[in-house]
């Protein structure tokens, strides 16, 4: 059987999201995935829940969510959430306890098969890569520890393109689904301006779907990469989606 899974940074409510989450679902019905992993949603608005709910409603997908906070000082700012439609066996969380990171995990059955699917979001610097590369090593130790189900799919931003030592780790346990870039899209706010501003447009892949065991990646793209059609800045959010669709080997 062949399914979808996408991810995307929401960008938390910032850059016009009463504006822009209208884009979001227009093109999360296009792309209708089974599994969609967000980074930075906005604990405050219930973003993920609004989708959830939209997706549901608007569109007849009932996805199952599942959304963990950070820590800290961003535990009423952003988090990380996970929309399925798979029956859910179970979840559990993960905390990095470095720069208010957390990750999550969420079992799910397809049609018989067990598939661990963890969603993330790195710590975000510019050059600077030890403190990710220590995120990295501590996830891939959860991850390892939870030894009883051996396909698995990591979701998420990880800040960091595969030259750099922590995606360069998890590339030595898990397949990218694709590298092209996911960083930064022209989404302006109101003021004109934009996320990471002394960075390029389009010029790397930070985002990523990572596969390990019986996984075949079938397809696998860019997604929420479309601006409005009345507005070159207005885009879904601040980073391009990825989706696969996938199926067991």
């Amino acid at each position: 059987m062949s399914f979808r899974v996408a991810t995307l940074n929401l960008e938390q409510d910032h850059k016009r999201w009463l504006e822009r989450r209208g884009l979001l679902v227009d093109q999360l019905a296009r792309l209708s995935p089974d599994v969609l992993g967000l980074n930075e949603v906005c604990i405050p608005l219930q973003s993920g829940r609004h989708l959830q709910r939209t997706a549901s409603e608007q569109l007849g997908i009932g996805y199952k969510l599942i959304q963990q906070s950070k820590t800290n000082g961003l535990s009423q700012v952003d988090g990380e959430a996970l929309l399925t439609r798979f029956p859910v066996q179970e979840t559990a969380n993960f905390d990095y306890r470095a720069r208010d990171a957390v990750a999550l995990v969420a079992r799910i059955e397809i049609e018989g098969n067990l598939v661990d699917v963890y969603v993330t979001h790195l710590y975000q610097s510019r050059g600077e890569d030890s403190l990710r590369l220590y995120q990295v090593q501590q996830l891939l130790e959860w991850i390892n520890s939870r030894d009883d189900v051996s396909a698995r799919i990591v979701c998420g931003d990880f800040n960091a393109t595969l030259d750099m030592p922590s995606a360069g780790l998890m590339a030595g346990e898990f397949r990218p689904t694709q590298t092209n870039p996911t960083a930064f899209s022209p989404l302006q706010d109101t003021d004109g301006s934009v996320s990471h501003p002394n960075w390029e447009r389009f010029d790397r892949c930070i985002d990523y779907i990572w596969v390990a065991g019986p996984l075949r990646v079938k397809e696998s793209g860019l997604c929420f990469n479309i601006p409005s059609p009345t507005d070159a800045n207005l885009w879904p959010s601040d980073h391009i989606g990825v989706w696969a669709d996938l199926d067991f080997e």
